[in-house]
């Protein structure tokens, strides 16, 4: 009876874990599934029935196969470029010896203290024809016309990378302060050089880092809707904003929940290739 009272304990702890995430995550995906399976309808959410047209559409549709492409697009730039801007803040918070070290984790955390509609408008502000940057360059006499820094992708990508950057600083920063810095003197010692002790000793180790942090922007990057709203406008639409303008604007459920799960399955393809690519291994004790 004490054995399997004990053997019971593992499950009790679980149980409220598992019946938020079943409550909050996996019924209302289940509905999304249901959901874009359901006959368009208008007027009315959904018609009865079930069809699979709504994937149809959207795989035949060269407008939004476009949008899905842009949507892959800048999560993959996003989180190449904060990579590596990332990668030089974490290794330089991980020293100990580091000074203002308070300064620099408020830096690195103060995207994150604004809200994301402020933050996006203050980029509106920033990379406009009529923006700071802009004037600035013009009144240099740098340019003679305005650069086009807002609704293409390289506006979005920029105001994403502020945005972001803190989900790839802090990852990489935890794997980098678990590396042991004999390791480093031991190579060193043994004839390597400073190229050779980052490709072959620190970057294999900061690797968990890496990976967690070019997933989670990755993830949220394609899943960002307020950002790519206000800098893209029309000309660069993504998912997000698709799947909100077709369940808000255009009462069409079934086919926005389609796309979502388009979205969330794409997304989840990247992520399983790269978490192979990158051999990452799941240990499940």
């Amino acid at each position: 009876m004490i054995r399997r009272a004990r053997s019971a304990y593992p499950l009790l702890l679980i149980a409220p874990s598992a019946l938020l995430l079943g409550l909050f995550l996996v019924l209302p995906y289940l509905n999304i599934v249901v959901m874009s399976l359901r006959n368009p309808a208008n007027g009315s959410p959904y018609a009865p029935g079930f069809t699979v047209g709504n994937y149809l559409r959207l795989a035949t549709d060269t407008f939004y196969m476009q949008q899905v492409a842009n949507t892959l697009l800048i999560g993959l730039f996003t989180t190449l470029v904060c990579l590596i801007l990332g990668f030089p803040v974490a290794w330089q918070l991980s020293r100990e010896k580091m000074r203002f070290r308070g300064l620099a984790y408020g830096l690195v955390l103060s995207p994150l203290l604004v809200g994301i509609v402020i933050r996006s408008y203050g980029w509106t502000i920033l990379l406009g024809n009529n923006g700071i940057i802009n004037k600035t360059l013009m009144n240099l006499g740098l340019i003679d016309r305005p650069i086009g820094l807002m609704y293409n992708v390289l506006g979005i990508v920029i105001a994403l990378v502020h945005v972001f950057l803190p989900f790839m600083i802090l990852p990489l920063m935890s794997a980098l302060q678990g590396i042991d810095p004999s390791l480093k003197s031991a190579a060193r010692s043994l004839g390597a050089g400073k190229l050779t002790v980052f490709t072959r000793v620190i970057l294999p180790l900061a690797m968990p880092g890496i990976q967690a942090g070019c997933i989670l922007v990755f993830v949220l990057s394609l899943s960002a809707y307020v950002t790519p709203a206000l800098i893209g406008g029309l000309r660069v639409k993504t998912m997000a904003v698709s799947v909100v303008d077709a369940l808000i604007d255009t009462f069409q459920w079934p086919f926005g929940s389609a796309m979502a799960l388009t979205l969330s399955l794409t997304g989840a393809v990247i992520v399983v290739i790269f978490a192979r690519l990158t051999r990452m291994k799941w240990k499940i004790s």
